[in-house]
């Protein structure tokens, strides 16, 4: 319930930022997370954990060594995040992901997970945040974001070879899932 309270808060305070009223399923976050191959991904970066719906799960399957960022804008949802979960790396700005990969030297993404509300962001940020995804990812690295609907497939379909889509109705409300490979040779 308080996450809810929270989430309900920030999507009134910032609806452009924040894209629903309320966390994402542990429905979505199951069928989002199924494409991560966890015992290859040595880098794994969240966009917009919000509430950290997806940051349970993600610290539940990910490798013990498997370096771990969470990438958060709102101050509010950074304050939370860092008392659930202490010691998790955190960044700041999707914008910024080739700076922070070379400035820590942590290297590039096996896969992106994204809960960022794309439908809602005006083109240049939308676009500024895809580059950063493409350019942040490893050869053969995964991208995976959902949306309440179809507006990005057109757009993600011209940046990565591979684009599969999937629905959950099992979401408030039901939701797109997108996963998105460039088609390169993994590790």
């Amino acid at each position: 319930m308080a996450d809810f309270m929270v989430f309900l808060r920030r999507f009134l305070a910032e609806p452009g930022r924040v894209g629903s009223i309320i966390p994402s399923s542990r429905f979505l976050c199951e069928k989002m997370l199924s494409s991560v191959d966890w015992n290859k991904s040595d880098v794994i970066i969240e966009l917009g954990p919000g509430t950290g719906a997806f940051t349970e799960s993600i610290l539940e399957k990910k490798r013990i060594d498997a370096k771990y960022v969470l990438v958060e804008r709102d101050p509010q949802f950074r304050e939370m995040l860092s008392r659930r979960f202490p010691g998790v790396t955190m960044w700041d700005e999707a914008l910024m992901l080739q700076q922070y990969i070379r400035e820590t030297g942590i290297g590039k993404a096996d896969a992106i997970i994204s809960g960022l509300p794309f439908a809602n962001f005006p083109a240049e940020l939308r676009s500024g945040i895809l580059n950063e995804v493409q350019s942040a990812l490893a050869p053969g690295g995964l991208f995976i974001t959902f949306q309440y609907s179809l507006q990005l497939k057109a757009e993600l379909r011209t940046r990565f070879q591979r684009v599969e889509t999937t629905f959950t109705p099992l979401n408030i409300p039901p939701a797109f899932i997108y996963t998105c490979r460039d088609g390169s040779v993994g590790k």
